[in-house]
């Protein structure tokens, strides 16, 4: 760069002096590493074999293809969902709601080690509330399962709800099956916590256990429709210091309502406990609920028959959704099919040929 002389630093003007400025920086920073390039997308069948082998890793980017909506990544989710159906249906499905601030991510890291402790895998798929606003979120419930998130034995995976109704995401039972392929016999879903109409998580679990707390209304609330009669069990949770005569009053004020129902179709009557996530007082004794629960129902034939039910549920809501939530067909020649893929194709409807 050409240094130009400036008069103003003869030495006539002592008491002035410009500076000859410094050397055009080049458009390109020098010192920039080179981004490194993306891995390839893994095969189908590199993923399923890395899901029956266990591999958190390749679960997890499973989990991201099923939940995409390219139509490249879910040509690939497809037949990883495929493969991995005759290896799922082995676990025990736990759904936990409850209004926000109940306590539902804590006492999932508490419930989460008791059920470690007596052996096998857990995974845990947090949904988390997307913002109308800005469509993003925050993903932060695994940030309250310290313990649980350090155990070898334990995958948590968080997703957004965008935008689906019901409480749980839009792909979190297409999750289940994943998670179930990859060996994992206990399987809890924390749903948004959006209120009464959250139900549809009921329709992808065996269990379905709500968490309440005192105060939070009277004997009107309890025999009120929509969730309350959904509940497999409920909980009261926060029973611990002054709030212990709460929690039991709320107790007693639950266990009235319940017999105001109908008698569910299990053949038994909802438990209602209270307990202490953050002090993990009662924690063995609501466990104890839900294997006494699995006890009766698997007893009764009705394990196997709601599990039937689910099944044909969910075949109807394939076949009820938009043409662009459908999967399409090998060799379809609609224009749906050719651009969006499917993620369960023994579902999937459509008039192609």
């Amino acid at each position: 760069m050409t240094q130009h002389h400036h008069p103003e630093n003869d030495d006539s003007y002592a008491s002035l002096s410009v500076n000859s400025g410094v050397a055009q920086p080049p458009s390109v920073n020098p010192y920039a590493a080179r981004r490194p390039k993306r891995k390839p997308l893994p095969t189908a069948g590199e993923l399923v074999e890395g899901i029956l082998r266990g591999d958190i890793t390749m679960l997890s980017r499973a989990v991201t293809l099923v939940e995409s909506l390219s139509p490249a990544h879910q040509a690939i989710a497809q037949e990883v969902i495929e493969k991995c159906l005759p290896h799922s249906g082995r676990s025990r499905r736990i759904g936990i709601t409850g209004v926000p601030g109940a306590g539902k991510s804590t006492s999932i890291d508490v419930f989460g080690l008791h059920v470690l402790r007596g052996g096998g895998k857990l995974a845990v798929l947090a949904i988390d509330p997307s913002s109308e606003r800005t469509k993003g979120s925050i993903l932060g419930d695994k940030t309250r399962m310290e313990k649980l998130s350090q155990h070898p034995g334990a995958f948590i995976r968080p997703s957004p709800s965008a935008g689906s109704l019901g409480g749980v995401a839009r792909k979190t039972r297409e999750t289940i099956v994943l998670c179930e392929a990859a060996g994992y016999d206990n399987i809890f879903v924390e749903t948004v916590g959006v209120g009464q109409s959250e139900t549809a998580v009921h329709s992808m679990v065996d269990f379905f256990l709500l968490i309440q707390l005192a105060g939070t209304g009277d004997e009107l609330q309890g025999i009120k429709r929509g969730i309350m009669e959904m509940a497999d069990g409920i909980v009261i949770n926060k029973a611990d210091g002054d709030n212990i005569d709460r929690a039991r009053l709320a107790q007693a004020q639950f266990r009235s309502a319940l017999h105001l129902f109908p008698t569910p179709p299990s053949g038994g009557t909802p438990e209602v406990l209270t307990y202490s996530g953050y002090f993990e007082l009662g924690i063995t004794e609501v466990w104890d609920m839900i294997d006494r629960y699995f006890d009766f129902v698997k007893e009764n034939g009705y394990f196997e028959r709601r599990r039937h039910e689910q099944a044909r549920y969910w075949m109807y809501e394939t076949i009820d959704a938009p043409p662009l939530l459908r999967g399409p067909r090998p060799g379809g020649t609609h224009r749906h099919c050719r651009t969006v893929g499917a993620v369960e194709p023994a579902f999937a409807v459509c008039g192609c040929t």
